[in-house]
Parts: structure tokens; sequence; C-alpha cells
């Protein structure tokens, strides 16, 4: 097995880990699933750009790459619904898991036909997108338990300022993770989209 391969693997191997400290919650483990899920990010980017400069790319890879990234993800998203402040919608989350599978099931076609479908620009682009909200989201949440652990309030220094600004702020935090998770949402469904019209030919039955 290649190295492409192996950190692709890793990358896989590392979800487990980040759910597990995800679940413990707290601002500790909240950062060690931040650092967690950072590196396995990183993997991403090297994993490709290794197989690329090696020229080591194999039918493994590109089969286990879209799928690490899949359960990074989705693990990560299907986690934040469940933090009621954080606002963002079950809807949304289904969407961009419901578009993983549909992706997944035209590669399974393709894959039948010895067609290989890999990642285009689109997509990739999803993926940094998702991975920005994700990283964005964990950071907020471990200020929101900072400030509830060794503060009254969630960013509970402000409230020694303006009154106004105070309630402003933490307004405006709170919808940070719905909106991002709602623009990545929406290129989630542009980009499978993408896919669909670029290969809709492996859908016609024959």
């Amino acid at each position: 097995m290649n190295l492409a391969n192996k950190l692709t693997l890793a990358r896989i191997c590392l979800v487990p880990f980040f759910v597990l400290f995800m679940s413990l919650g707290g601002v500790l483990n909240t950062t060690f699933a931040l650092i967690i899920f950072f590196v396995a990010s990183i993997t991403d980017f090297f994993d490709g750009h290794i197989a690329r400069k090696q020229k080591t790319i194999t039918s493994l890879g590109i089969f286990l790459d879209p799928l690490a990234d899949k359960l990074l993800i989705s693990s990560a998203f299907i986690y934040f619904v469940g933090i009621p402040y954080l606002k963002i919608a079950a809807w949304m989350v289904i969407v961009i898991v419901s578009r993983e599978f549909l992706i997944a099931g035209l590669r399974s076609i393709a894959a039948y036909k010895n067609i290989i479908i890999s990642a285009d620009k689109s997509g990739k682009f999803k993926t940094t997108l998702q991975i920005v909200v994700i990283i964005t989201t964990l950071t907020i949440i471990i200020i929101n338990e900072a400030f509830f652990k060794y503060g009254n309030t969630p960013i509970g220094f402000l409230k020694f300022y303006n009154i106004g600004t105070y309630y402003y702020v933490i307004s405006a935090v709170e919808k940070t993770p719905y909106w991002f998770t709602f623009f990545a949402t929406v290129f989630t469904v542009f980009s499978g989209a993408n896919y669909v019209f670029k290969y809709k030919n492996l859908l016609i039955l024959k």
C-alpha cells in the first residue's frame, strides 16, 4: 500500500476518536476534537498531493479518499444538530448527507461500468468549504464552553461593555454556524447536481 493510501486510511481511523472527544464534551475534549479534525483535514490535502506527485493514483485511493471525507464531515455535521444553540437545522445535514449517498451510488454505477469518477473542482471546493464551516463551528463551541466554565454566560466577558453590543455580538456568533452551514448546503447541492449532469448517461437504463 502506497503512502497516499496510508494517509487516507489514517483519516478514516481518526473519525472514531473525533466522535469520542465530541461526545465527551467540555473545553479540553472539544479542543482535542478540533485538533483531530484539523489533522485529518490536512491528510486530505497531502494524500492527493502525494499521489499525484509520485504518480501512485490507484483505484483504491480514488474509492477511499471520498469515503474518508464523507465519514469525517458527515459525523461532524450530524453531531452539530444535537447542539441546540448552534441552531443548525436538521434538514441541512440531511441534504448534505443525502448528496454524499447520491454521489456514492453514482460512483458505484460507474465502477460497475469500469468508469472511475474522480473528484472535480466543484467537489473539491465543496469539501474545503465544509471543512472551513466545521472548524469555525468547533471554534465557536470551544469559546462558548470556555465562557460557560470560566465566566457567567457564553461570551461572558462582553457583558462588561455596552449591553447592546453584548447582545449584538452574541446574536452574531449564534447565527454564524447556521448561515455558514446554509451556504455550505447550497453549494453541496450545486456540486451534487454538477456530478449528476456530467455523468447523467450512467443513469440511463440499458
